[in-house]
């Protein structure tokens, strides 16, 4: 049988890649880091000053699911769009106006008076990560040759989970002592860096589609399905939810007819019917993801409601997870250069359903080193398997394509992040309901994590499956 890669597609546009120097590369490599590290250090210090921010604005559980989730769908929404308008109009240029709106944002959520007020601004953060999503990897697929690739998408995601290390326990230290809203100021600094460096050291640009006609409509249907399945998500068990989510899988069909039809589609459907790799690692991502990403949010809330621990003291043993990530995913890169990246990362995908099969049996008592082991676990798994799968993807497209396959796979990561929410909104909805946690519903509130756990760790063993089906890493014609 052929090799099932993005050469089947017809080329609207190529060009050949631009020479890079050793210098340079590390340039870009410091750049992503950066970006790298500022939008999962946001998301994993909120995650720990939720209950901060719930009692200033006497919020309930399911409106606090909404301060991360509303967050993610705007990247959700904005991942793949904007990964095509980078390769149209340049990547670099994209990566700048998303780390300075990031930035931007940031500043504006140290102010922010009232509920409504700070999910709008989550939603304009969301933008500005969808284009430090869109193009980062791309970037850096772009620098790196197929040979070294593998070890820079590692030193990257480590420094994600780097920023997802010290995200829960410096999250804690400065809303205990400085408030939530010093969480937000930490951005700014680090996103004014990155700016600079940007404008100053960053050679050349990548635009292989320069010249492509943006496909609007596309995108119009595209973020009309994602909106209704996940708003349905927080609506569930309701009639209305159950419409919103059948509305947004119609919808979401529809995209998918209308991609295949257009000359220039924001998303080129063969790539997903053709490539064999690519379709069954992002939908390995999308598994991982939303099997694993309410964890922290769920543990976060345990640690602090039921357990009595301070932000400070649920950041550190939160911190454990990240952690063995951050130690085990430049090792899996680096493995994923010369080993099939399908054997790395589904073992990694194996480790994190032992992980989470572990703890469905949290109960109150439950001692603090049982939830360190699983954390490690959990930690390990997550740590093996994202950047063999990274990598899988990138490598398995032509240049062309790089902003939409690195689009596709952080929509993947947000959606599954997305979905791993909204079961924990819908169990929320079904056995708390829309009220505070406060004791007399913390029996409630444990029963939530023990269905949730559960259904996490059937959907990553459902995760196994998918990442040993995509077969073996073809090459792909730069």
């Amino acid at each position: 049988m052929a090799p099932e890669t993005t050469a089947d597609v017809p080329a609207i546009c190529h060009v050949p890649p631009i020479p890079v120097s050793p210098a340079a590369k590390r340039v870009v490599l410091l750049i992503a880091i950066l970006a790298g590290f500022i939008t999962p250090f946001d998301g994993s210090a909120v995650n720990i000053a939720l209950p901060a921010m719930g009692a200033e604005f006497h919020m309930d559980a399911i409106a606090l699911s909404w301060i991360a989730t509303a967050y993610l769908l705007a990247a959700a929404l904005f991942l793949v769009p904007l990964g095509k308008i980078a390769d149209i109009y340049g990547r670099k240029r994209i990566f700048l106006y998303g780390i300075a709106l990031f930035t931007l944002a940031s500043l504006v959520m140290t102010m922010v008076p009232s509920t409504n007020l700070l999910i709008a601004v989550r939603i304009i953060q969301g933008i500005g990560g969808a284009m430090i999503f869109g193009t980062s990897i791309a970037i850096l697929t772009s620098v790196f040759p197929p040979g070294e690739r593998g070890k820079a998408l590692g030193i990257y995601i480590t420094a994600v989970y780097f920023g997802l290390t010290v995200g829960p326990f410096f999250g804690g230290v400065l809303t205990e002592n400085l408030g939530w809203r010093s969480i937000f100021f930490v951005n700014v600094p680090i996103g004014i860096i990155a700016c600079l460096l940007i404008l100053w050291k960053l050679e050349g640009e990548w635009k292989e589609c320069e010249g492509e006609r943006f496909d609007l409509a596309g995108s119009v249907i595209y973020a009309g399905a994602l909106v209704c399945i996940m708003y349905g998500f927080s609506r569930v068990p309701s009639v209305t939810g159950i419409v919103l989510i059948a509305a947004g899988c119609l919808i979401g069909i529809l995209f998918a007819l209308y991609e295949m039809r257009v000359p220039m589609p924001v998303l080129d459907m063969r790539l997903l019917t053709k490539n064999r790799v690519f379709a069954f690692s992002n939908l390995a991502a999308l598994i991982s993801y939303s099997a694993t990403f309410a964890v922290t949010f769920l543990l976060s809330l345990d640690l602090q409601y039921t357990k009595g621990f301070s932000p400070e003291q649920a950041g550190l043993i939160l911190i454990v997870q990240p952690a063995v990530m951050a130690l085990v995913s430049p090792v899996a890169g680096r493995l994923s250069d010369r080993v099939d990246p399908q054997i790395v990362a589904s073992a990694g995908m194996a480790l994190s359903a032992t992980g989470l099969f572990l703890l469905v049996f949290l109960v109150e008592s439950t001692p603090v080193w049982y939830l360190v082991v699983c954390l490690i676990v959990l930690g390990a798994g997550l740590g093996m398997f994202s950047s063999p799968n990274t990598n899988a993807i990138m490598s398995s497209v032509e240049r062309r394509y790089y902003g939409v396959a690195s689009g596709m796979n952080g929509t993947m990561r947000l959606l599954g992040q997305m979905l791993s929410m909204g079961v924990a909104m819908m169990l929320f909805a079904l056995l708390i309901g829309r009220v505070e946690i406060t004791p007399e519903y913390y029996p409630q509130f444990e029963a939530s994590l023990h269905y949730a756990f559960m259904l996490f760790t059937i959907l990553c063993i459902g995760g196994i499956g998918a990442s040993l089906r995509r077969g073996k890493r073809q090459p792909v014609p730069a």
